[in-house]
């Protein structure tokens, strides 16, 4: 190594390293993104040359990794989603305590308790470290990843390094938040004004809207495997939804409608969805074009800035977002009622299960992308539909099996299409990497 290059590791102190030259951009070291060493291991360690391999051996590695990763938030946000959606439906017909913006405050307020938690977490993990050490690192860790989204660039500049990035994470929360209110709310206001097949099939159309955002703002490649992927998956949502005309249909969001054949204000109901359907695959590419570390960050840091950012979301919410409920309650459309009894156990359990999910699939839209996430996302109508068969004993219909073995193989295309565009990526990226470092020696 050349003596007169910049040390790669930050000094224990946390003062970053003054630059030799005027212009010179300064790195983090290699092993910040790399298993969560920033903030698991010490900063001081020996540095070794690491085993010569070729970019797409490496690239492979850390994309299999990410998919590991990925897969288990996945398992996870599934789970989580059907629990959520159960209660959910519980609470509203069985116990009827039916405050849909209510629930919809108290569920994304939940979300506050996203970082909290994974801080206990990371403390229990690092508790041989005293406390001053593990909050320096870890204020370290989350303040130089939102300058990394600030920026949008793995090496920071030292300008990038004293800028705070506090305003422009509060802009991006506010922003971010109200897209996902008015989607979610979008849901509640149509529940009553169309069919229950039409609510299903139009907003799950979300995964489409995803795609068609992520082109522009993401810079995503138009290809045919997605758009298939995506096709097809759709049409297996429109088969579930159309395919079986029961009087009573469980919706994928956890509401109960009767599936009559023209309903009060249908067309009004549609275009609601269809707006919220478009807000919701909006949120979910902004999320990942303003509020994600750029390409090439670690998939723990990636973990724990996703979850940071949903605490925000979290506290937005409950700061902000309380002020429509004395108005409704004021016009008599919602009239605020406390949930006692069965009902707050009940609904205590939906609002933490709603927070895991939400939780989960912020982490997988972090470490894959919004046109994945939000296709992996159809398989809770499949899962639900196996639970109420497994609660009621009510066989599944032909329309459900064909519907949602559709939406699994979509999803299987999808995920390889999108396995392979994420190695790609990093085999082009350790390629550049590879070519400046041998520059810079």
């Amino acid at each position: 190594m050349s003596p007169n290059r910049p040390t790669l590791h930050r000094p224990v102190d946390g003062r970053p390293h003054q630059p030799l030259l005027q212009d010179e951009r300064r790195r983090l070291s290699n092993t910040d993104f790399s298993h969560g060493n920033a903030e698991h291991r010490p900063m001081l360690h020996h540095s070794r040359r690491p085993t010569i391999r070729s970019p797409e051996y490496s690239a492979e590695l850390a994309t299999r990794r990410k998919y590991m990763i990925a897969s288990g938030f996945l398992l996870l946000s599934l789970a989580s989603f059907v629990v959520q959606t159960e209660t959910a439906v519980y609470i509203q017909h069985e116990l009827h305590w039916d405050k849909p913006y209510c629930m919809l405050y108290l569920t994304h307020g939940s979300w506050s308790l996203l970082w909290p938690v994974q801080l206990l977490i990371l403390r229990i993990q690092k508790r041989k470290l005293s406390w001053e050490a593990f909050w320096r690192r870890h204020v370290y860790l989350l303040r130089t990843t939102a300058q990394m989204v600030e920026s949008r660039d793995l090496h920071l500049t030292s300008r990038d390094l004293h800028r705070s990035p506090i305003p422009y994470m509060l802009r991006t929360t506010a922003f971010v938040t109200v897209a996902l209110t008015i989607a979610g709310g979008s849901w509640y206001v149509a529940v009553n004004l169309t069919t229950a097949s039409d609510l299903t099939a139009i907003y799950n159309c979300s995964a489409f809207f995803a795609y068609a955002f992520s082109i522009p703002l993401l810079k995503d490649k138009l290809r045919f495997d997605k758009v298939f992927s995506v096709v097809v998956a759709i049409v297996g949502v429109l088969v579930v939804a159309y395919g079986d005309r029961s009087e009573s249909k469980q919706t994928p969001d956890g509401t109960v409608g009767k599936a009559k054949q023209e309903a009060e204000n249908r067309l009004l109901g549609n275009i609601i969805i269809g707006v919220g359907s478009v807000l919701y695959g909006l949120y979910e590419v902004l999320y990942k074009r303003f509020a994600c570390p750029p390409e090439g960050t670690s998939a723990g840091r990636s973990m724990i800035f996703a979850n940071t950012f949903g605490s925000l979301i979290g506290c937005f919410t409950l700061l902000v977002l309380w002020i429509p409920l004395p108005i409704l309650h004021m016009l008599g459309w919602e009239e605020f009622r406390v949930p006692t009894g069965e009902a707050a156990w009940m609904l205590l359990i939906s609002v933490v299960a709603n927070a895991t999910f939400s939780g989960c699939f912020l982490v997988l839209i972090s470490l894959t992308s919004p046109v994945l996430s939000s296709v992996a996302a159809l398989l809770t109508i499949f899962l639900v539909a196996i639970v109420d068969w497994l609660r009621t004993g009510q066989p599944l219909s032909a329309a459900s099996i064909v519907g949602g073995l559709l939406i699994i193989i979509a999803f299987f295309l999808l995920s390889w299409s999108t396995y392979r565009e994420m190695n790609e990526e990093k085999r082009k990226s350790l390629e550049a990497e590879e070519m400046e470092s041998e520059c810079d020696d």
